[in-house]
């Protein structure tokens, strides 16, 4: 491939469309390397628009990826989260992009099927006409349309209802990480709000509650203890998919932290402790729409 290959001009259009459709940068990677054996056997003279077939074809392929790992995410030990991936603040300069592409909200479309996933993706992450969707999805355009419809909906009951600017969720984070440095059940309790909810995914290969963490007294406590069990507890800064967030170590285990901040306060805690999704953490991914 050359720098002048249609297929690496878009990689990073390619590699966001196909993640947000299966919230595992592994497997968009498998995705796009499907692709690129298509891609490579195709007359390029017959082909108007790179850009519109590669996203058709990296579509058809993150669907039927999505059927092949369907099984094992129902098969999986405990709460499943999205694999984080570290960005630079750049990615939050396009709001809706980082939004799209947060913890919450890939957690979000975890529970649309499928196809809906694809079609709430395409159109209103990637504003697709509805016809090249019709043309992806192999479905008609008056299709399409309705099941947009619905998986707006959906994701509308679900996703995170009030927006913070950036300094206000960054100052957020500082104040939860310095929080969980010392351990202090008060500190952590004033930054969380009542009803905060904890989600850890260890797939079975770390430490991890295997069921959400309902309410700050217990989200406090859950976290304080994780504090005196370790003895150099450090947590670093970074961001991950397009928003501040931290990570640390507990007994040697890298372990990943999202928020959601709603008024303030904390109103969901993402631990992402499966060793196998935090491969991606010292080099920023590049996602671009």
């Amino acid at each position: 491939m050359t720098a002048e290959d249609p297929f690496v001009a878009h990689r990073s259009l390619l590699f966001t469309v196909a993640y947000e459709m299966l919230g595992s940068a592994a497997d968009a990677e498998d995705v796009l390397q499907e692709s690129w054996l298509r891609w490579a056997d195709v007359d390029r003279s017959q082909v108007r628009e790179p850009r519109a077939y590669l996203v058709r074809t990296v579509t058809r392929q993150a669907l039927n990826r999505r059927r092949t790992v369907s099984r094992s995410r129902e098969e999986y030990v405990g709460e499943w989260l999205p694999e984080p991936l570290l960005t630079s603040p750049d990615v939050a300069e396009d709001v809706e992009l980082a939004e799209s592409v947060s913890i919450a909200m890939l957690t979000v479309l975890e529970t649309l099927g499928p196809t809906e996933r694809a079609v709430f993706v395409l159109r209103e992450v990637f504003e697709m006409p509805y016809g090249e969707i019709a043309e992806a999805i192999g479905k008609s355009a008056a299709t399409v349309r309705q099941i947009a419809r619905r998986a707006r909906d959906h994701v509308a009951a679900r996703r995170p209802r009030v927006q913070v600017s950036r300094t206000e969720q960054q100052a957020v984070v500082e104040r939860f990480l310095a929080s969980l440095r010392t351990g202090q059940l008060q500190e952590l309790l004033e930054v969380m709000a009542p009803d905060v909810v904890l989600i850890a995914d260890g797939g079975g290969l770390a430490a991890a509650a295997l069921a959400p963490i309902h309410g700050a007294e217990l989200v406090a406590t859950v976290l304080a203890r994780a504090n005196r069990l370790v003895a150099a507890f450090e947590t670093t800064p970074v961001w991950l998919n397009g928003a501040p967030a931290g990570r640390f170590e507990i007994d040697g285990e890298p372990t990943a932290v999202s928020l959601v901040v709603e008024n303030g306060r904390v109103t969901r805690v993402y631990l992402m402790r499966n060793p196998l999704k935090l491969t991606r953490l010292d080099e920023p991914a590049e996602l671009t729409r």
